[in-house]
C-alpha cells in the first residue's frame, strides 16, 4: 500500500498512490522541534520555520506566495515539540511545482539579517497574542509542569528573551545540525507514482548532507503540583492531568479510547455532565498526546469563577467513577466506532494521508494501513480502559493548573 525508498544521501521518501481524485499533498518533515533546542535558544525551530518563507536565492517572499496562488494550491508549515513540517497541496499536474517550491525553501533560503530582524518582531507579536489567549496559554503552563525539567516542557514559540537574541549565525548552525537528510522525510499522498516522486525529489535535495545528533534527557520524576495564575479574565481556564503513554507504547490505543470516553466528544462523560446536565461550561474536553518517550493526558474546562470549585469537584467525581466502576460494552463500542469513523473520514483528505504516513516514517513506527489501525482499536477491552484510567489519573499523578482572576498567584507542591 505504501512505497518507501531511501536516497543516497539518507533522505527517506514515502509515497501513497491514490489513483482517484486530482490532488497531491507533499511535505518535507524534519525531526526537530522545541525538544531539540538548547534552553537559551528556545523557539529557534519555530523561528526557522518562519524564515523559510522569507525569500530564497531564486524567489522573493512575494514570488513564493504568487507561485502557489497561481495554481490554486496551498503552501504552509507548522512546528511542534518534536518535528517541523513544510507542506503543499496542489493538483496532480502541478506536482513538479510543489516539489520545486519546497526544495527551494529548504535548500536555498537566504536568512538575510534584515529579514531576521523583521521576523523577530512578528514572532514577538505572536507570543504576545498567545499571552492574550488564556485558553491556549493554560496548555503551555500545564505542559511546563507535567514535563518540568525536561525539554518537552518548553514552549514552541520561545520567549521574548530567547527570540530577541537570534541572528544568522545561530540559525545557520542549528540548520546544519538538524536539517540533515537522515533526519528528514519527504512524504507524498495523491495521484502520483513513486517513480515520479523520486525523479523530482532526488536532484533537488541532493545537496543536503551531514548526520543529525539526536539526544534526549531522562524524564524527571513527576511532582504533583497545583498552580493558579492570576489574570484578569472572564473565565477560569482549567487543565487537570498528567503523563500518558509514548507513541511506541502499544497501549496508546487504550489511552486514545480513554480520551474519547472521558471527554473526547459531545457524548463523552465530561461534556454531558458539565455542560448538558449541570450547565457549568461552554467548552470542556480531554486530549492525549503521545511523544517518543512519554505522553500527556489533559482535561480542560472553561468556567466562571463562581463555578470553578464545583467544576473541579465534578471532574474528580467522573474520574473516580471511571476508575472504580469502569465502562460497559455499549459505551466502549460507541467510542470505538467514533474513533474508526474519525480516522477513516479524515483519510479522504490527501493531506491527512500524507501527514499520517510521514509521522509513522519519521519516528520509525510500523507503517500500518488504516485497517490495521482499526484492528488495534478493536482489540482494546473495557478492562484495559479502566486500568488505564487508574494508572494515568491517579491522585498522586495529577497536575492542576488554572488561569483566572484569583487575586494572587499560588503554587502548591506535593
Amino acid at each position: 500500500m505504501y512505497q518507501r525508498v531511501t536516497l543516497s544521501n539518507g533522505l527517506r521518501i514515502v509515497c501513497e498512490t491514490i489513483p482517484y481524485g486530482r490532488s497531491v499533498s507533499l511535505g518535507v518533515w524534519t525531526r526537530t522541534g522545541s525538544r531539540n533546542e538548547e534552553p537559551q535558544f528556545n523557539g529557534i525551530s519555530h523561528f526557522i520555520e518562519h524564515m523559510m518563507f522569507k525569500g530564497t536565492s531564486r524567489r522573493s517572499t512575494r514570488q513564493i506566495a504568487e507561485a502557489i496562488d497561481a495554481v490554486g494550491g496551498q503552501l504552509n508549515a507548522f512546528t511542534t515539540k518534536e518535528y517541523t513540517c513544510y507542506y503543499a497541496k496542489v493538483l496532480d499536474q502541478h506536482f513538479q511545482l510543489g516539489v520545486d517550491l519546497l526544495a527551494d525553501m529548504i535548500t536555498n533560503s537566504l536568512f538575510l539579517p534584515a529579514e531576521i530582524e523583521k521576523e523577530k518582531s512578528v514572532v514577538l507579536e505572536e507570543i504576545k497574542s498567545y499571552e492574550d489567549a488564556p485558553d491556549e496559554l493554560i496548555y503551555d503552563i500545564f505542559y511546563s509542569l507535567v514535563l518540568k525539567g525536561h525539554e518537552l516542557g518548553r514552549s514552541i514559540l520561545g520567549t521574548p528573551e530567547t527570540v530577541s537574541q537570534f541572528n544568522r549565525e545561530i540559525l545557520m548552525e542549528y540548520l546544519q545540525k538538524h536539517y540533515t537528510p537522515d533526519n528528514m522525510v519527504f512524504a507524498v499522498a495523491g495521484n502520483i507514482q513513486i517513480d515520479q516522486v523520486i525523479a523530482e525529489v532526488e536532484g533537488r535535495f541532493s545537496g543536503l548532507c551531514g548526520k543529525s545528533e539526536q539526544s534526549s534527557s531522562e524524564l524527571p520524576e513527576l511532582q504533583m503540583t497545583t498552580y493558579f495564575k492570576d489574570k484578569d479574565t472572564e473565565q477560569v481556564h482549567l487543565c487537570i492531568g498528567g503523563r500518558g503513554v509514548s507513541r511506541k507504547d502499544p497501549r496508546k490505543y487504550t489511552a486514545i479510547l480513554l480520551d474519547s470516553i472521558l471527554g473526547g466528544s459531545v457524548s463523552s462523560r465530561l461534556f454531558q455532565r458539565l455542560r448538558e446536565d449541570e450547565g457549568l461550561v461552554y467548552t470542556t474536553g480531554t486530549n492525549h498526546s503521545s511523544f517518543m518517550d512519554t505522553g500527556v493526558f489533559t482535561i480542560y474546562a472553561g468556567t466562571s469563577m463562581a463555578n470553578f470549585e464545583r467544576v473541579v469537584t465534578l471532574i474528580q467525581e467522573e474520574i473516580i467513577k471511571l476508575q472504580t466502576q469502569g465502562i460497559d460494552e455499549e459505551e466502549l463500542n460507541r467510542a470505538k466506532e467514533q474513533l474508526k469513523g474519525n480516522l477513516l473520514l479524515s483519510l479522504e483528505s490527501t493531506c491527512n494521508r500524507m501527514s499520517r504516513l510521514a509521522k509513522m516514517e519519521l519516528f520509525q513506527d510500523p507503517l500500518l494501513s488504516p485497517e490495521e489501525t482499526v484492528a488495534r482499536i478493536e482489540a482494546v477491552t473495557a478492562d484495559q480502559v479502566q486500568k488505564m484510567a487508574v494508572e494515568l489519573l491517579a491522585d498522586d499523578r495529577l497536575i492542576t493548573t488554572a488561569i483566572g482572576p484569583f487575586g494572587q498567584e499560588e503554587a502548591i507542591h506535593g
